[in-house]
């Protein structure tokens, strides 16, 4: 996709939704980290109606450790890979208190290091809880960015870095959550809704003529 067309396609998405935001419930830094790592393979509204009760009792790492490991894993039962997800949280949540004083880092490394955490789930924090203009890619951003031809690559990492190259700045903060939303509710998997797409212009889906 030529930059005119990457400014317009953004700016399409901005017009019809213009501060776009994530869909995971959390109420600080923390429990948002907590919930970004509950979400690896699952729905955020699955996430979101195991977290909401989590989240009225537990809003600090400290609270998490007296939770206790067993207390956390009732409450997060119903997502998937909880039993590892819920050791990691505990963990995380330890070395949170060990060596950030009980903080979310507002540093990349520091959250690559805790346990649980990736690229994904830093990206996401970096941008949300810090206003940082990261790519977090998920599936839906993978989708949407070889599908539309905005920035193919075979790996996340590779489309990661082609959206920070053409993405133009001042979408940037926003662009995460727009293709995010746009593959959840638009661009989806099997069968995209073209004929109602804001980029249809833009796009370089072959398939779009059919659909």
């Amino acid at each position: 996709m030529k930059a005119p067309d990457i400014e317009r396609f953004f700016a399409a998405l901005a017009t019809v939704n213009p501060d776009p935001r994530g869909e995971l419930h959390y109420i600080n830094p923390y429990t948002l980290l907590v919930a970004v790592v509950l979400s690896a393979q699952a729905t955020d509204a699955g996430v979101n109606k195991a977290t909401r009760p989590l989240f009225r009792k537990v809003k600090t790492p400290k609270a998490m450790l007296v939770l206790g490991l067993d207390r956390l894993k009732d409450y997060v039962k119903s997502i998937g890979l909880y039993n590892t997800k819920a050791k990691n949280i505990i963990a995380l949540s330890q070395q949170l208190i060990d060596r950030h004083g009980g903080k979310v880092p507002h540093d990349r490394d520091a959250l690559e290091a805790l346990p649980g955490v990736g690229r994904k789930t830093a990206n996401v924090v970096l941008n949300i809880a810090f206003g940082e203009p990261t790519m977090a890619v998920d599936t839906h951003v993978f989708r949407v960015a070889n599908r539309t031809g905005l920035a193919p690559g075979k790996t996340p990492r590779e489309v990661e870095d082609k959206l920070m190259r053409v993405v133009p700045e001042k979408y940037r903060i926003h662009a995460h959550h727009w293709l995010i939303l746009h593959g959840r509710y638009t661009c989806v998997a099997r069968k995209p809704k073209c004929p109602i797409c804001v980029v249809r212009e833009v796009c370089g889906f072959k398939g779009k003529a059919l659909a």
